[in-house]
């Protein structure tokens, strides 16, 4: 069996350029599987990295660079007009982290709601109404949880997402497939290299 090489992403589902990095990785999905390396995501709450507001506007330069990254990338978007609250939601990936199937389905599942269907995940009851969608348990939500993910990924350098953490490099952002498909087969490279005798 070919080697496998894990790679950390981190991600928040508020961010409108991490629902295009998932798009993106996932059109790729096939090829990053051929090169061996297997996406570990990690939820957490950017407003604690960058001290972006819960419930604020969207607009200006931000707005503008993150539609013109999904356009530039081929990812339609229906863009939220505020920062949404996602650490309901982030939980849930959490809970669902020993299960890498369910976790991807659930991770599917609040993107399409938010930049597809425009629902706001942050809204009462949106959380137990997409738990219903797929068969879920609702379980309790604790923001505790996603506080110390984020503090763990604050700690390793993660300043922004999506971010892919390299050993202790954190590389930021997202770019077209070929791009990607690139940093991919680079580091699975410098995996089989660490592993030679």
């Amino acid at each position: 069996m070919a080697e496998r090489y894990p790679l950390p992403v981190y991600y928040d589902f508020a961010s409108t350029i991490c629902y295009v990095a998932h798009r993106v990785l996932g059109r790729l999905s096939g090829r990053i599987d051929e090169i061996g390396v297997d996406l570990e995501w990690h939820p957490i709450d950017l407003t604690a990295v960058t001290g972006w507001r819960r419930g604020a506007r969207v607009a200006g330069p931000g707005r503008e660079r993150a539609l013109r990254i999904a356009q530039e990338l081929d990812v339609p978007v229906r863009m939220p007009a505020c920062w949404i609250d996602s650490r309901g939601a982030s939980c849930r990936a959490l809970a669902l982290d020993g299960d890498p199937v369910k976790a991807a389905v659930w991770r599917e599942r609040v993107w399409t709601a938010v930049y597809e269907e425009g629902r706001d995940i942050g809204e009462p009851g949106e959380i137990e109404r997409l738990c219903a969608d797929l068969g879920l348990d609702v379980q309790e939500t604790r923001h505790g949880e996603i506080e110390r993910a984020t503090l763990d990924a604050r700690k390793a350098g993660v300043q922004g997402v999506p971010t892919f953490l390299v050993d202790t490099w954190p590389m930021g952002g997202i770019q077209d497939d070929f791009a990607m498909t690139a940093f991919f087969e680079r580091y699975a490279r410098k995996r089989r290299r660490e592993r030679e005798p």
